[in-house]
């Protein structure tokens, strides 16, 4: 029985177990509008095409399967372009859909053309433009299968009118095989061997770990290892929540402004065991400088990341949750006691780098955004989803909120995107609609996606939005009070951002304030007990800084620290 393109896309969405589709409709993609009409997804109308795929990708990384958008030709195409290299950046696996003139009309220069294929051939896993109606079925099985598998990321279909109103036979594909796409998932048994004799004969050693112990679903064998041979943990900012913030054995997020124990611990280390991370710039500091002490194992699914940025002296490819479930299982046929017990001498260095500054601030009249965020902590013992827009915001909420789990904290990273956060958090609660989900944001990147509160009140999504309100573009004043000699061009918002208040009330959510300190708790327990979406205004101390701070250039060690 034939079946009309679109109407072959819902089957292969129902085989893929698609339950939520983030949308925004157009003329070329009517005709999937109309049988999305009779489907049984959950669909969540945007109200900008950006903010669907950022709100795909957050209920990816929430839940961890695939993020679905749909969204029309020309420009609704063109405006997901941020979001994809978002999700790229990040390793997220989100499919989307768009829609495109007819075939034959393609090059001509139609209305609402956008060659959206070459457009964002850069910043996705892989994309398709679908020719023929008998290659649509196999096309979205193999965009589901590449976006998930191996190192995850976005996969786009481009989708013209005629393949969606034609009609074909539908017959979906049992296995996907694609030539020259075969990732590798156990990592080499030699290698592996080898690196459990480094960790065994290692003096101070450290796990560095990025996103991939979150993508791979590796969070507890990371836990365990760690725990089993007492070794150090420090995170990347993707990897938070990989391991439990309040861990004894937890060094916190390494890097530009990661805490004085991390930095130095990875400076002092005799051997790095870097797990699910690529080195970003962001990390390692003055590249020449970085952990010159130590032997680097690098376990990693994707072959490209080893040895990139940072020469590796023990690559091993593969599957994090397999690699170090192997790794485990050896370590218990080995004597790993006398490390256990030497590590003592490590352990003790490391607390007396936490002596000399743990992350501190000192609350006076004037609201400090460090303890906005420390009474979250406390208030939600951990266990919220959290969200952040990019910049001061997401740095504090880094340093301050101890995520005890995977999946909990949500941030654009490689590519540092102003917007991604709240459209990320509606997301989240789609996936989680009894969760606590809290956005942390800037005045500034807040107003890039504020429309979308329409979309939180129209689906009832309770997502609390905690905005750090300091009056300026924050990162970018600092860095210009640093580095620019206070010249602020360009980065004041002071008397010309609306009253968030009244902005949320407009559009139907509540609207909470926080002027003064004895403020700040009283009104976070309101807005966690409204069951509606909730904008927090918190006035903050306008020139904050984000401490430590490495200059870009400088080795890990050299911190600014006031």
């Amino acid at each position: 029985m034939k079946k009309t393109g679109s109407q072959i896309i819902i089957e292969c969405l129902k085989k893929e177990g698609v339950e939520t589709l983030f949308n925004y409709p157009g003329g070329a993609v009517l005709p999937f509008f109309d049988e999305l009409v009779d489907a049984p997804f959950h669909q969540i109308l945007v109200r900008h095409e950006q903010a669907a795929v950022h709100a795909a990708d957050g209920y990816a990384r929430a839940s961890g399967k695939a993020g679905v958008v749909v969204v029309t030709s020309g420009p609704g195409a063109t405006n997901t372009v941020t979001g994809i290299a978002t999700a790229y950046m990040d390793s997220i696996p989100i499919v989307i859909l768009t829609g495109q003139i007819p075939t034959h009309l393609i090059g001509n220069d139609a209305f609402q053309e956008a060659d959206i294929v070459g457009i964002t051939r850069p910043c996705t896993k892989h994309n398709y433009l679908v020719k023929e109606i008998k290659d649509l079925s196999r096309i979205l099985r193999e965009a589901f299968y590449i976006a998930r598998s191996g190192r995850p990321g976005p996969v786009l279909v481009d989708l013209p009118k005629d393949i969606l109103v034609g009609s074909a036979e539908f017959k979906y594909p049992e296995k996907v095989s694609i030539r020259g796409y075969r990732p590798t998932l156990e990592g080499h048994p030699g290698q592996v061997q080898r690196a459990v004799h480094l960790i065994l004969k290692s003096k101070k050693p450290v796990f560095y770990v990025g996103g991939g112990i979150i993508s791979s679903n590796a969070s507890r064998e990371l836990f365990a290892f760690s725990d089993k041979l007492g070794i150090p943990v420090t995170m990347t900012l993707m990897g938070l929540g990989g391991f439990p913030g309040n861990h004894p054995l937890s060094l916190g997020m390494l890097g530009m402004h990661g805490t004085y124990q991390a930095n130095m611990a990875v400076m002092e280390s005799d051997l790095l065991i870097a797990v699910g991370a690529r080195f970003d710039d962001r990390v390692t500091g003055k590249l020449e400088s970085f952990a010159p002490q130590a032997r680097v194992i690098h376990i990693d699914i994707d072959p490209t990341s080893i040895s990139k940025n940072v020469k590796v002296d023990l690559p091993i490819v593969g599957d994090c949750k397999r690699t170090l479930s192997k790794m485990l299982s050896l370590i218990e046929k080995e004597d790993h006691q006398a490390l256990r017990e030497g590590l003592h001498k490590w352990h003790r260095q490391i607390e007396s780098w936490k002596a000399i500054y743990d992350m501190h601030y000192q609350q006076e009249q004037i609201i400090k955004p460090q303890y906005v965020i420390e009474k979250m902590d406390e208030l939600t013992g951990g266990e919220a989803i959290v969200t952040t827009e990019v910049g001061q915001n997401q740095m504090w909420a880094a340093q301050y909120y101890k995520f005890l789990k995977p999946r909990t904290f949500l941030t654009s990273g490689g590519l540092g995107t102003m917007g991604y956060g709240f459209p990320a958090a509606l997301g989240a609660q789609v996936a989680f609609p009894n969760r606590l989900v809290i956005g942390i944001s800037g005045d500034g990147s807040f107003q890039m996606n504020s429309q979308e509160l329409a979309t939180a009140v129209q689906y009832r999504l309770p997502v609390k939005v905690a905005i750090l309100n300091n009056g300026f573009l924050g990162m970018v004043r600092q860095w210009q009070e640093f580095f620019y000699g206070k010249r602020y061009a360009s980065s004041s918002l002071e008397g010309v951002s609306p009253d968030f208040v009244k902005l949320a009330e407009a559009y139907g959510a509540v609207g909470l304030r926080a002027t003064k300190p004895e403020e700040v708790v009283p009104v976070l327990k309101k807005a966690f007990s409204i069951p509606e979406p909730v904008v927090i205004d918190f006035l903050i101390d306008p020139e904050e800084n984000v401490y430590p701070m490495v200059p870009a250039g400088e080795p890990l060690n050299q911190m600014r620290l006031v």
